[in-house]
């Protein structure tokens, strides 16, 4: 948590997992939430859910996943991601061609390093 004791750390940008959220707090540090946006939203696989939970939304938003035609949708998507993910971790793919460049970077260049991200 001493990361979030600097003061020139005036936010986060989080994806809320619970460690992180946390931290957060303990910091006193306001968050920029990711996670919905991303799962909601670009990726399509997830559902948000009022703040006013109440139980006859929740049943409704469980029956869709489950057995409606979003969920189905939504299953699909998260293969599709799940594929993308798999890609991205073997060996050539975005992740590990990211990280040999910041080994090589940051460790092995003698220059500035440079840490553009290589994208699938």
């Amino acid at each position: 948590m001493r990361r979030f004791a600097h003061p020139a750390i005036g936010g986060f940008l989080s994806h809320c997992g619970w460690n992180s959220t946390l931290e957060s707090i303990c910091g006193s540090i306001p968050m920029l939430q990711t996670n919905c946006r991303y799962a909601c939203i670009e990726w399509g696989i997830g559902v948000e859910i009022d703040s006013n939970v109440r139980r006859e939304e929740v049943g409704a938003l469980i029956r869709d996943l489950m057995a409606g035609t979003k969920g189905e949708e939504m299953r699909k998507k998260a293969l599709s991601w799940k594929e993308r993910a798999k890609n991205a971790a073997k060996p050539g793919g975005s992740s590990a061609m990211n990280l040999d460049k910041l080994v090589e970077s940051v460790l092995l260049s003698p220059r500035k390093p440079s840490l553009t991200p290589v994208h699938p």
